[in-house]
């Protein structure tokens, strides 16, 4: 294997001769065997538009040449087209601050800029430092890559996810609105709803968390670049954080703006934490969701088994025959995962000591690794499971006319101890409602007829 010598202030060191990466990256490198977690490359590619956009601002600001705004802005086109992946090696578990892959950034977008200057013919060369890093520090540029990053991952990744399995939720409720049901609370017989009325409670949950979740990523929109080392914006021009963000709202489409408290957007990360809450609250949805359907599905002879789902794999290595319910075992998991995560982001995000907060890579790690979970967890529940549910008649209306609680229809006609003394009766004898009605004589078998109709009970639209 063939070596290069790099520089930095600490001294030499060697580099393997294919890679673009220098020595600040090699020392992360080395120095951090920590772990596989790679920095993720939408952190990476969050990173190299803001280097683009730095650029162009310096160069605005006659602090760059013509040359090497160009040259770090091809470069940067190239990064995030995918050509140079392999030149981002470094684990989460680094500095606090995300100095190291700063700098991966920085050296990786240098070393290709200088290869295009020569191609050129140009005698000018890029510096990591002086040229890719003007006007930025590590302590503003890692967090505003992290609300890049965030805020685009939520937009094209998420919420699309989101999106689809609530049509695939409402194309259900509305299939499923005049399938009459038993209704269960506390795991006991219930009065009765419609299946599509359940359903339309598991849409709406998804309608809320869509909500919550476009108004909290709004924050992520102010940015810390500007900022520089703690806040005072130190060797940029008062201008800079501006034009940043103007440029990354041209390459992104999204509307970013350069904080207007430099000193928070450095120490807090509190708009990662309000968000990533949303994306627990709408962890917790799937959870009741994913539980719901293995429970309604569960049997298919001694459970409930008032739905189908559909039967995608062997569900057990002894058991012929066996199905399970393995979409919602899946996206539960996602879930815990979800959770977990929450925890460490709020503890992580709690240690911003005096002008900065250093537990960056792994709060960004873990909030993305949610907004991936939870897309693809929703889009492999909504496609392996949810368009295939299909309700079971038959069991269906075995359930509800066995109920006992239809007896609360009664109430309104013989009062709430005379309709309980029915159910009680019906249960301890093990006959129907009508029976333990007729023969308690509170009414007649007409008024029962009458009075026990479920469609009267759901509460349906005429």
């Amino acid at each position: 294997m063939e070596y290069r010598i790099e520089k930095d202030t600490i001294g030499e060191i060697k580099v393997q001769k294919d890679k673009y990466w220098g020595a600040q990256t090699q020392r992360s490198k080395q120095n951090f065997k920590i772990g596989t977690e790679k920095i993720p490359m939408e952190v990476i590619k969050a990173f190299t538009h803001l280097k683009k956009a730095a650029a162009i601002a310096n160069h605005e600001l006659g602090k760059l040449s013509d040359a090497k705004k160009s040259a770090i802005s091809v470069a940067c086109d190239e990064i995030l087209e995918g050509k140079f992946n392999e030149h981002f090696p470094l684990v989460v578990w680094q500095t606090g601050s995300g100095t190291q892959s700063n700098m991966n950034v920085n050296e990786v977008v240098a070393r290709r800029a200088n290869e295009i200057l020569a191609e050129q013919g140009s005698e000018e060369k890029v510096h990591p430092n002086d040229d890719v890093n003007m006007s930025q520090s590590s302590n503003d540029t890692f967090p505003t890559a992290m609300h890049v990053a965030a805020y685009e991952e939520v937009q094209n990744l998420l919420l699309p996810a989101l999106q689809q399995l609530k049509g695939t939720l409402k194309e259900k409720e509305n299939a499923y609105m005049n399938i009459i049901k038993i209704g269960r609370t506390h795991l006991q017989d219930a009065t009765p709803l419609t299946l599509g009325q359940e359903i339309s409670g598991w849409r709406a949950m998804l309608d809320r968390s869509e909500v919550m979740l476009k108004e909290s990523i709004e924050h992520l929109l102010s940015l810390a670049i500007g900022g520089t080392a703690v806040g005072t914006g130190i060797n940029a021009d008062p201008s800079f954080g501006d034009k940043v963000a103007k440029q990354l709202e041209k390459q992104t489409g999204y509307a970013f703006i350069s904080s207007d408290n430099k000193f928070h957007a450095l120490t807090s990360h509190d708009e990662i934490v309000y968000v990533h809450g949303a994306l627990k609250g709408l962890a917790a949805d799937l959870m009741k969701i994913a539980n719901d359907v293995r429970w309604l599905a569960s049997g298919p002879r001694s459970g409930i088994g008032e739905i189908t789902i559909p039967a995608n794999e062997p569900g057990s290595s002894i058991m012929p025959g066996k199905v399970n319910p393995t979409q919602s075992e899946a996206l539960t998991m996602v879930v815990t995962q979800v959770f977990g995560n929450d925890a460490a982001i709020g503890f992580a995000a709690s240690q911003g000591n005096f002008e900065l907060n250093v537990f960056k890579p792994v709060i960004i790690y873990n909030f993305l690794q949610s907004v991936r979970l939870l897309a693809d967890g929703m889009v492999s529940f909504d496609e392996n499971c949810v368009q295939g549910l299909e309700p079971n008649l038959d069991v269906i209306e075995e359930n509800m006319n066995r109920s006992l609680m239809l007896v609360t229809a009664l109430n309104p006609y013989i009062g709430y101890e005379k309709a309980a003394e029915i159910a009680k009766l019906a249960f301890n004898e093990g006959t129907t409602l009508k029976q333990a009605a007729i023969k308690t004589g509170y009414l007649t078998e007409e008024q029962y007829e009458e009075w026990i109709d479920p469609k009267k009970m759901v509460n349906l639209p005429e």
